[in-house]
């Protein structure tokens, strides 16, 4: 279709229509295996915009796929229409009716931002699924998602009450209960939402029809089951000889996959929270046999979640850099463990639990180890459990973990007879797959490992889809029991409820939708399950040229890859963690992590350019990325798209050129150096407001930034004159004093000589430019310079055994971070990484062998809130800052709940970027600290985030050694 044909609708939606490239590209892929490239994007505002829509598909044949954050994993949210991305406009909760318990919402509201918004009213949405702090409810409706707690509160099918949908003739229609006579009055209107329910019930009035679904769909007992539409559950109703009174058609729109309808408005039963007091016990097997023994007589107890972790996901969590302080309660190394967590009302009824579930697993004997975790440590084990899909995705290397059979579900009795059978099946396939997910709902995401980039294993990827789709249908389980049946999985409806009974399906899909407009190839008329994948089979990988060394991904184009489309990014400010602070402000798909790795994949793929950097849309995707290394630890796969941006630029500017300002911002330390040495002069010239203000405007920077001061001090003289020659020095350490310290934060540099010295350590200073700001505007020619260089003088100290101490996250922490992408030999640098240390974590330390406490510091009362790097957050941890500033004993010490801070090195003083960096700071830190009384400390440690805080809320923050320089006892 000719893009010129949607100019019309562009300019009548009161929300947008996008149809370039790079647009189309990002959501050509979910978090499946497919790629489809849609005609155009919208992202309608109002009920009106998506009538419109739904017009011009009828009337340009086109079609329209509905999504909210694209986590699905079969594939449905993928298709060559128009993509109607209602996440971006449709997140109002819209009512609350607390006597009845019930809440309605539009489609584009977050799971778990809908139950901190419930909390206060101790009521909860219960379906949980793993991806619920960025998952939508209209996404959960439409796959009938379940999750952890579907135990106890059941799938999200049984908490609809009512919903809201256009028809595919553009009309509005509301399905909720109805009695049997209100039925057959809305058989009697003479319009489409009238077909509908007179088409439904001649259908379903049919006897043997009725005998035929009550037989071939899965067992009535498996209530996580997606497998085509829900007709089974309409014969409940006493209208088709089942013995519930009512009837409700939103029944069978839940787990429709946006086939039947387009939902603007749902209405949920909540439940109340459940009791406060809980614990979890984590059983350890060395068999996976074992484990599923312990399943059925587990489940006889009053669990909230009993959930299984095998050896291959366990494994993951070892190279991720946050779930690795997850995994703290996992004994030895076992082949699977079961969480089971169960929830009291007194801290006597949760012993009585836990000590009557103790009883059954060691009448058992199955278990080697039985781990108990309480308050926060639950949270950490089920944010293990959770991060289990995306881990998968960190698999070095083109095979993966493909979603394809992961999503079976059988009756709790047949469940081990399965894993059994569906085990010989991977055996005979020589697959090692990987066993994770819901044991305590007869549910296990089970996945062979392929490389679905080359032909044989493609051809394994439906031999083995069908194989265990039998195997499926011998237990009478479901096929799809949480995540759908979409494009990989509809294909074997057909088998799994009988060709009868899916010629039903069809002809309900075309009483709703007779144009075949919503959401087409999924569920009924399926696409084919080995086609449209993300990747081009046997093509020849392109040859991607680096400065920086990716061989930890196998290359760049790997290391894109590695992007599973989980949507981790998709988080938004509200929950915790910081990615992606771009996409928090504009909540737009091309500024998530997600988005940026797929664009660099797409352009790398698919580029016929000698330099297949030099793309603008690429330019486009990374622009406002701040750089700030979340998505490095926060991504389960680990995409470091700070990284990656880097190389992008470096390749970019290459081809066309570095800007004026980019080498102004990348040589700013030969600048202050030059300034420092008539400071009183550039200060002054910087506070004019006639020079400041030229500068600014020549060089690109925002009017509204205040220029930083440039300093000069004297540090070896100063140090020579309180070095303490006379006593015996706890240990010798090197004081990095980095191109910040040196010629901005001058007074910093003092004070952190003032504390260690005065701690009785003999301190020696290291000179040397870190390298950051060429490494942020992409010079890095001349940042690798800097590097070997610095990486032979810290070879000296490493051999010596000195630890080498430094002030600013982000220029200490890229020694043990970009500096590796340097070298290929990694065995120096791998040194040099492990004797490198934020002053923080040396103090820390310290204090934990005992060589530093309380008695050194001050008795004063003082409260501080700490605001952290973001590197410190994704490549230390913040605990070391916390635990250092709570050496003195009456010091009130906590961490502000912030992200970013927006600022990000030159991010935020760029005028472009002036008004996303300052949004970026009112998500979360500004409003901190404005509501923090003028006598509480504010400590910050990256020089950034200081001037950011004073120019955001005009409170000077410190870094935590001048706190602790204030609170040293001489």
């Amino acid at each position: 279709m000719n893009k010129n044909v949607f100019e019309g609708l562009k300019n009548d939606l009161e929300g947008e229509l996008l149809t370039d490239e790079l647009t189309t590209r990002l959501y050509a892929t979910d978090a499946s295996v497919y790629r489809k490239v849609p005609l155009a994007v919208a992202y309608p505002k109002t009920v009106q915009d998506l009538k419109k829509i739904i017009f011009f598909a009828k009337e340009n044949n086109a079609s329209i796929i509905p999504r909210t954050a694209g986590t699905s994993l079969a594939g449905q949210c993928v298709g060559d229409g128009i993509v109607v991305d209602v996440s971006k406009y449709f997140t109002k909760i819209v009512d609350l009716d607390i006597a009845k318990k019930q809440v309605t919402v539009q489609p584009g509201v977050i799971r778990d931002e809908l139950n901190l918004y419930l909390a206060e009213h101790q009521l909860f949405f219960g379906p949980n699924t793993s991806t619920s702090n960025r998952c939508m409810i209209g996404g959960m409706v439409g796959n009938n998602s379940s999750g952890t707690t579907s135990i106890q509160y059941g799938v999200t099918r049984d908490k609809i009450v009512a919903m809201k949908t256009l028809l595919a003739d553009g009309s509005e229609a509301s399905f909720g209960a109805l009695s049997i006579e209100e039925f057959h009055q809305k058989r009697t209107l003479d319009t489409f939402e009238g077909n509908i329910y007179n088409n439904v019930f001649n259908e379903l009035k049919n006897k043997d029809l009725q005998d035929s679904i009550r037989s071939e769909f899965p067992k009535a007992e498996i209530h996580r089951r997606n497998t085509g539409y829900a007709v089974d559950e309409l014969l409940k109703s006493n209208l088709f000889g089942g013995e519930e009174p009512a009837i409700n058609l939103c029944d069978l729109l839940s787990g429709s996959e946006g086939t039947l309808t387009f939902t603007t408005e749902i209405t949920l039963q909540l439940d109340v929270v459940p009791p406060s007091y809980s614990a979890m016990i984590v059983t350890h097997y060395t068999s996976l046999e074992d484990c599923l023994n312990d399943v059925v007589p587990v489940m006889k107890h009053d669990l909230h979640l009993c959930e299984m972790m095998d050896k291959v996901i366990l494994d993951c969590t070892k190279n991720n850099r946050a779930q690795l302080a997850n995994r703290f309660f996992v004994e030895g190394d076992p082949a699977a463990l079961l969480m089971l967590e169960f929830k009291a009302d007194s801290p006597e009824e949760l012993q009585l639990k836990s000590d009557t579930l103790l009883q059954s697993l060691d009448h058992s004997g199955l278990s080697y180890a039985n781990a108990i975790l309480k308050g926060d440590d639950i949270r950490k084990a089920i944010e293990l459990r959770k991060a289990g899909l995306g881990l998968l995705g960190n698999m070095i290397g083109d095979r993966k973990a493909v979603a394809c059979i992961e999503d079976t579900a059988v009756a709790l009795e047949d469940l081990k007879d399965f894993i059994g059978e569906f085990s010989e099946i991977m055996e005979q396939y020589k697959q090692q797959a990987v066993y994770y997910a819901h044991a305590g709902a007869g549910e296990l995401h089970l996945r062979p490992i392929l490389n679905l980039k080359k032909r044989e294993d493609v051809t394994l990827f439906r031999a083995i889809t069908t194989d265990v789709a039998k195997l499926t249908k011998k237990y009478r389980g479901s096929f799809s029991g949480e995540h759908g049946d979409g494009i990989v999985r509809a294909e074997f409806i057909p088998l799994m409820i009988g060709e009868r009974n899916y010629e039903l399906l069809r002809r309900i899909k075309s009483y709703f939708d007779p144009q075949n407009i919503f959401n087409p190839g999924k569920i009924v008329d399926a696409y084919p399950m080995d086609e449209s994948l993300r990747y081009e089979i046997d093509r020849e990988e392109p040859k991607i040229a680096t400065l920086l060394d990716f061989s930890d991904s196998e290359g760049i184009l790997k290391a894109a890859e590695k992007c599973n489309g989980s949507g981790d990014c998709r988080k938004t400010h509200k929950v915790s963690g910081a990615m992606c602070p771009s996409y928090h402000a504009t909540k737009s798909e091309k500024d998530t992590t997600r988005g940026r790795a797929n664009a660099l994949r797409e352009f790398l793929t698919t580029s016929n350019k000698e330099n297949a950097f030099n793309e603008e849309a690429l330019k486009d995707v990374f622009d406002l990325c701040l750089s700030c290394k979340a998505c490095s630890s926060e991504c389960p796969s680990n995409v470091d798209i700070a990284t990656l941006k880097a190389e992008f630029l470096y390749q970019y500017q290459e081809e066309n050129g570095y800007s004026t300002r980019s080498k102004l911002f990348a040589y700013s330390t030969r600048m202050n150096r030059m300034g420092s040495k008539v400071a009183w002069l550039t200060n002054k010239t910087y506070d004019s407001k006639i020079l400041g203000k030229f500068i600014k405007k020549t060089s690109g920077v925002a009017l509204e930034r205040s220029l930083p001061k440039v300093s000069s001090f004297n540090f070896n003289k100063y140090l020579q004159n309180i070095d303490k020659k006379d006593i015996k020095y706890k240990k010798e350490v090197i004081l990095y004093i980095d191109e910040f310290t040196h010629y901005l934060d001058t007074e910093l540099g003092k004070d952190a000589i003032d504390v260690l010295v005065g701690l009785g350590y003999r301190v020696n200073l290291f000179y040397a430019e870190s390298g950051r700001t060429f490494l942020s505007k992409g010079f890095l020619k001349q940042a690798k310079k800097i590097a070997l260089a610095n990486i032979k003088k810290l070879e000296q100290f490493t051999k010596d055994e000195m630890p080498i101490v430094g002030l600013e996250p982000s220029a200490i922490l890229s020694f043990r971070d970009e500096y590796k992408r340097f070298v290929q030999d990694k065995t120096v640098i791998d040194g040099i990484a492990k004797n490198v240390f934020l002053i923080e974590e040396f103090l820390a330390n310290e204090i934990e062998l005992g060589n530093i406490n309380a008695q050194h510091f001050t008795e004063k009362q003082k409260v501080i809130k700490i605001h952290n790097h973001c590197h410190q957050k994704a490549l230390s941890n913040q605990k070391v800052t916390f635990d250092i500033l709570n050496l003195p004993k009456n010091y009130s010490v906590s961490i502000i709940a912030s992200g970013c801070c927006g600022m990000a090195g030159s991010f935020g003083y760029e005028k472009e970027h002036y008004e996303l960096s300052m949004q970026v700071g009112e998500l979360k830190l500004f409003p901190a600290i404005r509501k923090t009384p003028q006598e509480v400390v504010i400590a910050a440690n990256g020089t950034s985030c200081r001037h950011q805080i004073l120019d955001g809320t005009s409170r000077k923050a410190m870094h935590p050694i001048s706190i602790l320089k204030e609170a040293l006892l001489n």
